[in-house]
């Protein structure tokens, strides 16, 4: 499986500490197993899942595109649920 990031997942990547890395890699890990175990938005997010897991025991959110025929896994944005949607929308 192919996992992607966007730029702006990237810039919020590198704001994290390394324990916080870790957490992310591990629900990277459980996406790429298992790419349907985030909830599937609708409306203007469709075609978009939101997976919740913790970040130093805080719940974040990572939001991801899944393409099942190319095998490619986009990750999109990471966050906690405060304004999370609108600023996936944009």
């Amino acid at each position: 499986m192919i996992i992607l990031q966007t730029k702006a997942f990237s810039k919020i990547i590198k704001k994290l500490h390394t324990n916080q890395k870790v957490d992310l890699d591990r629900a990277v890990k459980k996406l790429a197993q298992n790419p349907s175990i985030g909830e599937a938005k609708k409306g203007d997010l469709a075609g978009v899942f939101v997976y919740k897991f913790k970040i130093t025991k805080q719940t974040s959110l990572l939001a991801y595109c899944y393409e099942e025929e190319m095998l490619t896994l986009t990750l999109l944005a990471l966050g906690t649920h405060e304004n999370y949607y609108c600023d996936l929308k944009k």
